[in-house]
């Protein structure tokens, strides 16, 4: 199979039978065999019914329906690893991301040799309410991830080779940083395309702007996990010593004025009476904790079945 479709949705009734023709036109018209993976999201409206609709007219139309709202990530997990096509592609399912672009996208895949095509909406019909968070956001993360040819990281329109889909785990909200996940699988070849945006044309977006506060924690904790996730004591421990150092000199510290002042008869006050003297005291027992933390970090990752779960992209034996 050339192509795998995957749209994760909720409540996108209205959108459906025009978003699936559309596909269904494109793939014809480039003679691709191809499937359509519907994944409903707990959707509340009649979008289950009419997935089942467009199976039974499309055989080539396949459903997910989730108990309940669960979220864009985890659609998105459960699309990858049902998807057969070498390549997939991954749109949103409010029209806003056109299905013209998926002939482009999948020579990008095949013929130019990326791992990853992600789309830009270079020209957005958005309020600058969500443009310049957005511009915000995709420069933070830019910088963080090391990917510096994306505009755009949170484009729902990105075409996969197979093999990618199938060595990463999105979760949580992390469908943001889809990119990120895969150059730190080792998917290193990541490409861009400009992409048409066009303008809702049924129903309400569904996020709000709490998703840039979301945005930037789960990008914290992507960065931390990649680059301690196996070695935590090299951050806490390192973070923990240096401030039970810090705290044990600045105790000496304020012990030797008091030694001073006694020896040479000089006014002096009890160290307990000096709030150096507890902010140091605080200093250590923080480092402490930290170092701990490293610490029990490391006997968590020690014990983990997955502490050698490298990816091996070939292999020569010796016969």
């Amino acid at each position: 199979m050339d192509i795998s479709v995957i749209v994760p949705l909720y409540n996108e009734a209205e959108s459906l039978p025009e978003l699936e023709r559309w596909i269904g036109r494109v793939m014809e018209e480039n003679s691709f065999t191809y499937e359509i993976l519907f994944i409903n999201d707990g959707s509340t409206d009649s979008s289950w019914q009419v997935i089942k609709e467009l199976s039974q007219k499309n055989p080539s139309v396949k459903g997910v329906c989730f108990r309940r709202n669960y979220g864009k990530s985890p659609a998105l997990n459960t699309g990858f690893e049902r998807a057969k096509g070498d390549v997939v592609i991954t749109m949103d399912a409010d029209l806003q991301d056109s299905p013209d672009e998926i002939p482009e996208l999948y020579r990008m895949i095949t013929a130019d040799g990326y791992d990853l095509v992600s789309g830009w909406k270079r020209k957005r019909y958005d309020p600058l309410s969500k443009t310049i968070p957005t511009k915000l956001f995709n420069a933070t993360a830019r910088k963080v991830s090391g990917i510096k040819n994306l505009h755009d990281f949170n484009c729902g329109l990105k075409a996969y080779r197979n093999k990618v889909v199938k060595h990463i785990e999105v979760y949580g909200d992390m469908h943001r940083y889809i990119p990120f996940l895969a150059k730190n699988a080792g998917f290193c070849n990541i490409g861009e395309k400009v992409v048409h945006h066009q303008a809702r044309k049924y129903g309400k977006t569904k996020f709000g702007l709490d998703r840039f506060v979301n945005g930037y924690l789960d990008l914290a904790t992507l960065w931390f996990t990649n680059r301690f996730g196996i070695k935590p004591m090299h951050f806490f421990g390192l973070l923990g010593s240096l401030m039970f150092i810090l705290g044990f000199i600045s105790v000496v510290v304020v012990g030797a004025m008091k030694l001073y002042h006694l020896h040479n008869g000089l006014p002096y006050i009890l160290v307990t009476d000096s709030p150096y003297f507890y902010i140091a005291l605080v200093m250590m027992i923080l480092g402490t904790q930290l170092f701990l933390a490293g610490f029990l970090g490391e006997l968590i990752v020690r014990n983990s079945p997955r502490r050698n779960n490298y990816e091996i992209e070939e292999e020569l034996k010796i016969s």
